[in-house]
């Protein structure tokens, strides 16, 4: 029996050094890491399709907490089953599902559940918070790449007849930017009669 690990974080932003610790720490011999959403089909994971084509019958996958393995209970419920179907156990180190299972049980199936609450609990408080700062006046997010000078220099470059590529290269912003900026810039035609 191998025991292969899985790290998962939502973005590349986030760090996975405190997952990899705790699964070095029991010994996988092999983890596999993705930076993608748990709550995404097994199909758009790469890190989870490729442990699973790693592991034979009597392997076991090891995650650090139970939402590891997805944050949406549906496709949390059909990693476990396609394990378990595969004889495939998995070892969960911290949260209320933690131990070994060989099967599904109620409190697999109640941790991912929990873990989707949580998912949708937070997507909730962003949405609030957003919408508070909004009715404040405050708008959350990046701050514009293109300020007034910038803008300026595109719609000149443009109006000399430069490419959105060589604009973009010039000014120092991306050709999306460079495309976003232009089309703000036409001026909105009339409705005809």
């Amino acid at each position: 029996m191998a025991l292969i690990g899985l790290v998962r974080v939502s973005t590349d932003k986030q760090r996975t050094e405190r997952q990899h610790d705790a699964l070095n720490a029991v010994g996988c011999i092999r983890i596999f890491e993705e930076k993608t959403s748990g709550k995404l089909a097994v199909d758009d994971r790469p890190g989870l399709a490729a442990a699973l084509d790693y592991m034979r019958p009597d392997d076991m996958l090891c995650v650090q907490e139970v939402d590891r393995l997805g944050r949406n209970l549906l496709e949390g419920l059909i990693v476990l089953n396609d394990l378990f179907q595969h004889g495939i156990a998995v070892k969960v180190l911290e949260g209320i599902a933690t131990g070994e299972h060989t099967e599904r049980s109620l409190i697999l199936d109640l941790a991912l559940a929990l873990s989707e609450d949580r998912r949708r609990d937070i997507v909730r408080k962003t949405k609030n918070g957003l919408d508070s700062a909004r009715a404040r006046g405050r708008v959350g997010g990046r701050r514009p790449v293109v300020d007034d000078d910038k803008r300026a220099a595109i719609l000149s470059r443009r109006a000399n007849g430069q490419s959105m590529r060589t604009i973009a290269a010039g000014v120092g912003v991306s050709v999306g930017v460079v495309h976003k900026t232009l089309n703000a810039a036409v001026p909105e035609q009339p409705a005809g009669d």
